[in-house]
């Protein structure tokens, strides 16, 4: 499948407004542009940390160690972040009933705050905090962060964010879920993301195999760009999401 350059935005736009099932996959890229940077690359948040400190293990170990650069991270500085204009032509296309559900890699939870209904945490999220000697979920605003770290108020376990550290086991609803949506995905919009993490990136792949058309938002080719991409919409992903939504949304309307 091959499309003229001047024209890729239009033709993705009539792929999708045509689709039965659209799914959206997404990774760190589409959410830079809220201020939260990529784990990986030259500025990414391991070239500052260590990612020991997102290993159960450690973390089992080491809690207050871990959870110092958990709160940095994940508490004091995402808390802050909002949604940019990628996550909400996202949400718009899903409220105008062009979008099925979003998978995303992210755990900053834009997409929900953007208004998308159906989505589908591959990674977990930083919304929930669980106490793993009882299992009791918290809201961090109920938890106090000054004393680190935090223990359950009901058992006095410690508790862990509810995203997967590195030695963790992918959630079995967002996994099983996830790749249902590559299954029956007649067009997989893929955004802001490498393709280089374990098993997240099989997802596109099995909606390739599947027979999706895939098109693909990114600044970079990724490892999907020569490989399975039938359209790739090169730049910012806040940028070609909100033209790409506008020509499908406002194109429902006038009969195009």
């Amino acid at each position: 499948m091959h499309f003229s350059a001047f024209s890729k935005i239009d033709s993705a736009a009539k792929i999708i407004r045509e689709a039965k099932h659209v799914t959206a996959f997404t990774g760190a890229g589409i959410s830079v542009e809220s201020g939260i940077p990529p784990f990986r690359g030259p500025d990414g948040l391991w070239s500052k940390y260590d990612p020991i400190v997102l290993d159960i293990s450690y973390f089992q170990t080491h809690p207050e160690k871990s959870w110092s650069v958990i709160k940095e991270i994940f508490y004091d500085f995402f808390g802050e972040a909002e949604p940019n204009d990628a996550h909400l032509a996202l949400s718009a296309l899903e409220k105008e009933g062009f979008l099925s559900a979003v998978i995303t890699q992210n755990i900053d939870a834009l997409h929900q705050k953007a208004g998308s209904k159906t989505v589908f945490e591959f990674h977990g999220t930083s919304e929930y905090l669980t106490c793993l000697g009882c299992g009791k979920k918290f809201l961090p605003k109920e938890i106090s962060l000054d004393i680190l770290p935090p223990r359950c108020s009901d058992c006095g376990g410690l508790l862990k964010p509810d995203f997967i550290f590195f030695g963790e086991q992918i959630p079995p609803e967002a996994h099983t879920n996830s790749f249902r949506e590559a299954e029956i995905a007649d067009v997989f919009i893929v955004v802001g993301t490498t393709g280089e993490i374990m098993p997240a990136s099989l997802i596109p792949r099995e909606a390739k195999e599947s027979g999706a058309v895939i098109i693909e938002v990114n600044t970079e080719k990724s490892k999907y760009t020569n490989s399975i991409t039938d359209i790739f919409l090169q730049g910012k992903a806040s940028k070609v999401l909100k033209e790409l939504s506008g020509k499908v949304i406002e194109n429902q309307w006038d009969g195009k």
